[in-house]
């Protein structure tokens, strides 16, 4: 079947890579190796750009490299999300001379279940695939999904990217046609080489990944 992959790139990290040696994954090789009765069609990996911390200065310039890397593969197209940065009043773990809450800078990522939902639905529409893939254990994406196979009749399959909590969402085994786990065989078996190539010139792989 004519399959497309919708990749919540964050979820993905969390779920399989973060404290992995696996980080520099080719999800095409990923996809092919867990479908490799279907045909790829697309694959859309769904992000946002990370700022610099403290105490991890480079993860901008690591997570750009990524994209470099990702954006070699052919069939496979990036979108952006945002993050938003808020002040927010919250419990304090230890409570300071009688003061148990205090504000604190907290950033959520946003868009990339909302964009990764209207691009299944859109693709789906218009006749785009015939099976549609989506990497992710995010619940919020049920209803996408239900609409996908309720009102235009297509399968959707989840590939559950959680690694430690094996079972995925109860919500989405009830929604997908069919759900599948990623296990770290997938992982190390998918890898993109040390180095690659790109029209600005050499992508390296990040050191220590």
């Amino acid at each position: 079947m004519k399959a497309n992959i919708y990749i919540d790139g964050f979820n993905l990290y969390y779920g399989c890579l973060k404290d992995s040696p696996f980080k520099w994954l080719d999800v095409s090789k990923l996809a092919q190796a867990l479908l490799p009765t279907d045909t790829i069609h697309q694959i859309k990996y769904f992000t946002a750009k990370v700022s610099a911390r403290p105490n991890d200065p480079d993860q901008p310039m690591r997570q750009q490299t990524y994209l470099r890397a990702l954006n070699t593969i052919p069939n496979l197209t990036t979108i952006l999300g945002r993050f938003q940065t808020r002040k927010v009043y919250m419990p304090l773990v230890n409570p300071v001379e009688q003061q148990n809450k205090a504000y604190v800078v907290r950033t959520d990522e946003k868009g990339s279940d909302v964009n990764l939902a209207l691009h299944l639905l859109h693709d789906g529409h218009r006749g785009d695939y015939e099976l549609a893939i989506i990497i992710s254990n995010d619940a919020d994406l049920v209803e996408a999904i239900r609409l996908v196979r309720q009102d235009l009749r297509l399968p959707v399959g989840v590939l559950n990217p959680q690694i430690k909590a094996s079972r995925p969402s109860a919500e989405l085994r009830r929604a997908a046609t069919f759900v599948k786990s990623i296990t770290k065989q997938h992982l190390r078996a998918s890898q993109f080489p040390p180095t690659l190539t790109d029209a600005s010139g050499t992508i390296t792989k990040p050191t220590h990944w």
